[in-house]
């Protein structure tokens, strides 16, 4: 039997160099927990807690909903997604988000049509793996081939009519979309049908010919035959049916004498009704049955041939599909910048600092509380306290002090969190043009005291795990190290934290530690690598404001706090006694005063400038209520003095 292959009966299309290397992408397989290659244990068990303290996973589940294909649902849901491997990467995931947004704006509701394009990862693993593809599968192959296609002249047409658009052609560039495969699949299969043409080949199309011709003289025999028994009054009516696979006529038990030498395939629960195969019927069953074989031989041909297609093409279908998922992920990123209202970050490089601040973020939120709110249908306006960040060029080191539950371990969270996004190509939920480093690693050891679970609050689970981050911290690293030496003794905690500083300054690009010590924020009087903020605190409300004074130093107030709630007297005086005991090099109610003194003062200005604000809008407003009465006085005489001449 011959078998034209579809090969031979579709023409050969010229393909096109690829611009772009056409290895499949490494994004399908790399997680963000490898943001550094060839790592250690250590180093990944790091990369991994820190990941996991600052909820990255959370994080990129608020992208799920933004995707358009079941590869972007995956690779967000399990933190997949492309994170950039140096500030270059970085910033081409930026500008594709950014594209997105553009694409976006233009194409409204029309869309891309990502939605169509299906993972053909299985597919292509079990036509590898030797298994036959089915019909639908097959068929799936092609309508995602031609959505790829359908999507890449969308998004060149868009990039003609606003270049902002041409980094989401870039991605798939020089894809090979497999128009070859797509054009065999359509002539050999009809996918709305479900079922092989008889054009795919020309022995196929022979044998349902003689299949058809042969079932037409079946057909017309078995007629003749079911009549004759009906009027011989050996049905009710006539019936042709199909049993064993062969056909037959069905006829009364009692009137089997109507069909000499017919073959009984089969009777009727009843055991009243016989379904006989006449001997006239005995030969063209028999071809019928051949004729399926060999149809069904041949459509296994085809398909086998098709299958191998798809295997030949494996390498190219596969690397088109990570591009997809990339783009997937970009137009996700840009639907995600849009709701919650992020702004564009600008990451930049040891050989592009500039002198002034090395980080430099107005009003950043914590993404993961900004979406907790924005998610909730009854949110309200309680959205997160904006928080300034603002790390100073010459600072390798920030020493955060201020009282609990002020907002430190969120703000080192924010600006973790932050910094993973910008190397992702997220925009970030802040104001203006937020600008901070690329960190090759974001390490961190923040302990949560309100999770019974979380181990590392221990003295020796923290102090473990920063000997671990000093070990791979690199010059390019960001450090956050949340209550720094906390849990032993005062003296010897503020020792060891110390000497870790004065480690650390010369081995990251920035760390910031939050602290209960005091004393670690004297270490900026003789130290310009040094930089002190502190968590404002409120001493009318004795509430924290969750807002941090850059350049100040805070107090943790516990016993101011205390007083106000109506602690026992006694019991603050000699805690006031015992405060001066161990510290007595350092004046603590005097600086607390004069601290205090220091924000009531910057509090009356404030207020001395609002009021100065509301002073002028309301001479202002005078101002143009007497102007507008003049020229209206003016118009009334010059009425009065036209009537009267």
């Amino acid at each position: 039997m011959n078998t034209y292959s579809p090969l031979q009966l579709i023409p050969t299309p010229i393909h096109l160099k690829s611009s772009r290397a056409a290895s499949p992408s490494s994004l399908r397989v790399a997680s963000p927990l490898i943001i550094r290659a060839a790592s250690s244990d250590d180093s990944q068990s790091v990369e991994n807690q820190t990941l996991e303290v600052l909820e990255w996973r959370a994080l990129c589940n608020q992208l799920s909903p933004f995707a358009s294909t079941t590869m972007g649902l995956s690779a967000t849901k399990n933190a997949e997604i492309p994170v950039g491997n140096s500030p270059e990467e970085s910033r081409n995931l930026l500008n594709e988000t950014s594209a997105a947004l553009a694409a976006m704006e233009m194409m409204k509701s029309r869309g891309l049509g990502l939605s169509e394009i299906q993972d053909l990862s299985d597919i292509v693993e079990r036509a590898v793996s030797g298994q036959l593809l089915t019909v639908r599968e097959l068929c799936t192959v092609r309508s995602t081939l031609t959505a790829a296609t359908s999507t890449f002249q969308k998004l060149r047409k868009a990039a003609i009519s606003d270049n902002r658009v041409t980094p989401l052609v870039d991605i798939l560039q020089g894809c090979d979309f497999k128009d070859t495969l797509q054009q065999k699949i359509s002539f050999c299969i009809d996918c709305n049908m479900t079922m092989i043409l008889d054009r795919a080949s020309e022995d196929l199309e022979i044998i349902r010919s003689e299949r058809r011709r042969n079932m037409e003289n079946l057909d017309s025999l078995l007629k003749k035959i079911s009549t004759k028994i009906f009027l011989a009054g050996g049905i009710n009516k006539p019936l042709i049916t199909q049993r064993r696979s062969r056909m037959c006529v069905a006829i009364r038990a009692t009137h089997k004498s109507l069909l000499p030498g017919g073959v009984v395939l089969s009777v009727s629960s009843s055991r009243a009704t016989c379904f006989i195969e006449p001997k006239e019927a005995v030969e063209l069953n028999n071809m019928e049955v051949r004729h399926a074989n060999s149809e069904k031989a041949e459509e296994m041909a085809i398909l086998s041939i098709l299958t191998s297609e798809v295997v030949m093409a494996q390498r190219e279908i596969l690397h088109l599909l990570d591009r997809i998922l990339e783009l997937d992920i970009a137009f996700a990123r840009a639907s995600h910048a849009n709701w919650i209202n992020g702004v564009y970050p600008n990451v930049t490089s040891e050989h592009t600092k500039t002198p002034g601040l090395a980080v430099d973020i107005d009003s950043a939120q914590h993404p993961l509380l900004l979406g907790s709110v924005l998610g909730s249908p009854n949110g309200g306006d309680i959205f997160p306290v904006p928080v300034d960040i603002k790390v100073e060029s010459s600072a390798k080191v920030v020493v955060i002090s201020g009282p609990n539950t002020g907002g430190k371990t969120a703000l080192l969270k924010t600006l973790g969190l932050l910094s993973l996004m910008s190397k992702s190509g997220m925009y970030l939920p802040a104001k203006n043009c937020p600008r901070l480093p690329w960190f090759d690693l974001i390490l961190a050891d923040i302990g949560d005291p309100q999770s019974l679970e979380q181990s590392l609050s221990t003295f020796s689970g923290h102090i473990s795990r920063i000997r671990q981050i000093l070990d791979i911290a690199s010059e390019n690293s960001l450090v956050l190290l949340d209550e720094i030496c906390s849990g032993t003794d005062p003296s010897e905690g503020v020792a060891l934290a110390t000497s870790i500083l004065q480690y650390i300054k010369n081995r990251v690009n920035v760390a910031v530690v939050s602290t209960h010590y005091g004393d670690l924020s004297r270490l900026k009087d003789n130290e310009p690598r040094f930089q002190n903020a502190a968590m404002e605190f409120s001493m009318e409300t004795l509430q924290p404001t969750f807002r941090v004074l850059w350049g100040s130093t805070g107090l943790s107030n516990a016993l101011r706090v205390a007083k106000s709630i109506g602690f026992n007297k006694r019991i603050l005086e000699n805690a006031h006694k015992w405060t001066e005991k161990l510290n007595p090099e350092q004046d603590v109610e005097r600086k607390g005063s004069l601290f205090q003194s220091l924000m009531e003062e910057r509090n009356k200005l404030k207020l001395q400038a609002t009021k100065t604000a509301a002073f002028h809008r309301d001479l202002m407003n005078l101002y143009h209520e007497v102007f507008k009465n003049v020229v209206l006085l003016i118009l009334l005489i010059s009425c009065n003095v036209c009537f009267c001449s």
